[in-house]
């Protein structure tokens, strides 16, 4: 009994944590574009004021 309990709770831990990855990975990517197109804004702006 005890055997199958911890069996279903280390496999919902794997699958959360797999999870919880991948999301991460995307928000990641997302958070990077955002810091491109910063920087891309205020190298246009640095241009302009030449």
């Amino acid at each position: 009994m005890i055997k199958r309990i911890f069996a279903s709770l280390l496999a919902a831990l794997f699958f959360v944590s797999i999870f919880g990855t991948i999301a991460g990975c995307n928000t990641m990517a997302g958070a990077g574009q955002d810091i491109e197109q910063g920087g891309k804004a205020i190298k246009d702006e640095a241009r302009e004021k030449r």
